[in-house]
């Protein structure tokens, strides 16, 4: 059992570390010779790229969240489908592997938000998880993925705030793996996750009700606060 647990553990790591890339920072490394968490909102995720650095670094930024989160979870149905014998050795009997493979997808999810928000390479910081949220939903479920994404759309059409739009998308996540009758260890990372996306903009929830959250578009100079 110990190469088991060793080597799915290994997959869990490769998670974290590429969710904890750290796409934003090298952004403003790169094209500001900036530490974009001393401007801004502080944060390393696309909407603070947006507002400091511009547009075309933050769409570069967002698809690279985007896609080190789907590939988190390819990794590990990698290593399901292709790999059972690295994973099991073969001599390991009795195991469901309808269950341990969306667990081990869901750990891997966890781990790859982990690693966005506290990176590694950051002393531990980083941003708030939505674009790499997204990358891992479109890879787990692609209609969940796209479903969401719908949902943040939607609310920004609406409001023009960022915040708003990615609280109700990680609100909106529970609903849809129900609604898709994804297996329940995706459930528990639509609560989990989705409840860590919110968690992490607590900031921003506080400047909502202190009416001090900027509108996509607004100059950072135009209200107390910035999105993340």
């Amino acid at each position: 059992m110990l190469p088991w647990f060793i080597n799915n553990a290994l997959l869990l790591v490769v998670a974290y570390l590429l969710g904890s890339i750290p796409t934003g920072y090298l952004a403003g490394r790169l094209l500001k010779g900036i530490d974009i968490r001393e401007v801004g909102s502080g944060s390393t995720g696309a909407t603070n790229v947006l507002r400091t650095i511009g547009k075309i670094p933050a769409l570069v930024v967002l698809l690279i969240d985007i896609g080190k989160g789907a590939l988190a979870i390819a990794v590990v149905n990698y290593a399901f489908v292709h790999l059972p014998g690295w994973l099991y050795f073969s001599k390991i009997v009795g195991l469901d592997f309808s269950f341990w493979q969306p667990a081990m997808v869901t750990l891997a999810g966890l781990a790859a938000l982990l690693g966005h928000s506290k990176s590694i390479w950051l002393g531990f910081t980083g941003g708030k998880s939505v674009a790499t949220s997204l990358g891992i939903l479109l890879a787990m479920n692609w209609m969940v993925g796209v479903a969401t994404l719908g949902v943040f759309a939607l609310s920004l059409a609406m409001t023009r705030i960022v915040s708003i739009s990615s609280i109700s998308g990680a609100a909106s996540v529970i609903a849809f793996m129900l609604l898709f009758a994804q297996p329940l260890p995706y459930v528990l990372f639509a609560i989990a996750g989705g409840a860590y996306v919110i968690w992490r903009h607590r900031s921003n929830i506080q400047r909502l009700i202190a009416g001090t959250e900027p509108k996509l578009g607004q100059k950072i100079e135009e209200s107390e606060g910035t999105l993340s």
